[in-house]
């Protein structure tokens, strides 16, 4: 982007300022008109999860530029990379010049990179793009199953201090973590279908999905949990019933094998951490 044409006065608002009165799908409309569509605004969060950005402009005094800034959400942190200065006359030409550089530098995910579907209906390919990092559809129904048994457990915890690794549904009492994972993302051996386009970038990111995947089954094991972890396509209740039975016999041995642990109590999910 190429440096502000403002010499001694600051760009008019115009330029920069978002219209007053604008609710949410205004705004995010806005937004997806200036990067050329809702999908264009996803980054990549690790992991396989994703999203939605939006580009902020500011002014600042000193300097009488417009500074363009693609903000997202992480985890409930607000994530800022800085893009740089934008010079055109109108908000809605700024925006859509911070876009550019945002896609250009692929700070978002590239539109050709979105990865094939084994789903079997257009429904299902669209339940899939809505897909969320937590609380997703499979997620919320394994843990209704496992509340249906009578038992508790904790949601999106980190189930060891100071390793960032956060289990789907934790017990603490027992010691075991349970990870609730898309097929996709985690490559499922029996759905998963490597990506027609990017090839080299999405088997890259699932390869590294994996890998992942195991150093956080053998990082808990080490501290003395045992890891669970439960395909989207599995019955919810069938594997809340697998659970259960872990519980128990943790329940009777200890998570160590040592003394016995104190019962998961019957109840509603607990608060986040």
């Amino acid at each position: 982007m190429e440096s502000g044409s403002w010499k001694q006065d600051s760009p008019p608002a115009r330029a920069w300022k978002g219209r007053s009165g604008l609710d949410r799908a205004a705004r995010t409309a806005e937004q997806d008109r200036a990067a050329g569509g809702h999908d264009r605004r996803l980054v990549d969060l690790g992991d396989g999860r994703t999203a939605r950005a939006s580009v902020e402009l500011k002014v600042f005094s000193k300097t009488r530029r417009i500074r363009a800034y693609l903000r997202w959400s992480d985890r409930g942190r607000t994530r800022v990379r800085y893009l740089g200065e934008v010079s055109e006359n109108t908000r809605t030409r700024n925006l859509a010049s911070a876009w550019c550089t945002a896609i250009d530098r692929e700070l978002v995910i590239p539109l050709d990179a979105a990865p094939s579907s084994w789903a079997s209906s257009p429904a299902v390919r669209a339940v899939m793009k809505a897909n969320r990092s937590r609380d997703t559809k499979p997620e919320l129904a394994l843990r209704a199953a496992v509340r249906g048994l009578g038992l508790r457990y904790r949601v999106d915890v980190a189930p060891v201090m100071g390793l960032r690794r956060r289990a789907d549904l934790a017990f603490p009492g027992a010691k075991v973590a349970v990870f609730s994972d898309g097929c996709y993302w985690h490559g499922c051996p029996e759905h998963y279908r490597p990506a027609r386009r990017n090839s080299d970038f999405w088997s890259a990111k699932i390869s590294g999905n994996r890998e992942r995947d195991r150093d956080t089954d053998a990082e808990l094991a080490a501290a003395g949990w045992l890891v669970i972890r439960i395909w989207e396509h599995e019955d919810p209740v069938e594997a809340a019933s697998r659970i259960a039975n872990v519980i128990t016999e943790r329940r009777a041995s200890g998570p160590a094998g040592g003394m016995k642990s104190k019962p998961e109590e019957a109840g509603a999910d607990t608060p986040r951490t």
